[in-house]
């Protein structure tokens, strides 16, 4: 990969009009930085998304990802304790995402009826978003080419369809509790529903928070399978 230290990236930013080589620009002193009152330098201190940090830790096809620190510490620009952000100087072997094909992304529709799986309804494309079951935080490598022909079996293991619209986002739902999941080693719960279909709350010990197989009995990796193993558990109970 031609871009593999934290030299060679600086110079993979250094010409580019961006939004993430903006925020690349603003982190790259390895200083602390408050998302509040700095981000305003580059329009939006909202920078945290795949736009700014996270696409920065992941990297791309040509760029190592980025080792980024966030903290809560005392600003002393604002004078008040915010989150704030560091770049270490460390590189981390990418795990980016490939892209989905426009046609992948009309057979995933079509496969799930365009119906989003958490509240199970029907709904057009522009309120869906498919979602990669395991998330990108959890990746070991880039992603490798979806292939527009994919198999329906594969689309099933790998995809399902959550609802992104002015309602809410439930892609954006998922990926906090993913990312909380990743920092303390607790799984998350969809619903305040404290039931996982195998394993309990705990990552497997055994397993590297890298493993797929961690993710496995989790209601956001397979919120289907979750309700229905939950729905079977509540009939067959005894009252």
């Amino acid at each position: 990969m031609e871009y593999d230290t934290f030299e060679k990236i600086a110079t993979y930013f250094e010409n580019k009009i961006s939004f993430q080589a903006k925020v690349f620009s603003l982190l790259k002193d390895k200083d602390w930085h408050c998302r509040e009152c700095e981000g305003k330098q580059i329009g939006s201190g909202q920078y945290a998304g795949g736009g700014g940090i996270q696409g920065l830790e992941r990297g791309t096809k040509s760029r190592w990802g980025l080792v980024i620190e966030e903290s809560k510490r005392h600003c002393t620009i604002c004078n008040k304790i915010t989150k704030q952000d560091r770049l270490t100087g460390a590189v981390k072997s990418s795990n980016a995402a490939s892209g989905i094909p426009p046609k992948l992304i009309q057979r995933v529709l079509e496969i799930y009826n365009y119906t989003d799986v958490m509240e199970e309804r029907q709904r057009p494309k522009h309120e869906l978003v498919v979602d990669h079951r395991v998330p990108m935080e959890r990746w070991e490598s880039a992603e490798d080419k979806n292939d527009s022909e994919m198999s329906i079996s594969d689309i099933h293991k790998k995809f399902q369809l959550l609802k992104k619209d002015d309602g809410g986002n439930h892609n954006l739902l998922k990926s906090r509790s993913c990312e909380k999941c990743i920092k303390t080693g607790f799984r998350g719960y969809p619903f305040g529903i404290k039931y996982w279909y195998e394993g309990t709350e705990k990552w497997p010990e055994n397993l590297s928070e890298k493993d797929e197989n961690g993710c496995i009995g989790c209601g956001w990796y397979d919120l289907d399978k979750w309700r229905s193993s939950l729905n079977l558990l509540l009939k067959n109970k005894v009252v």
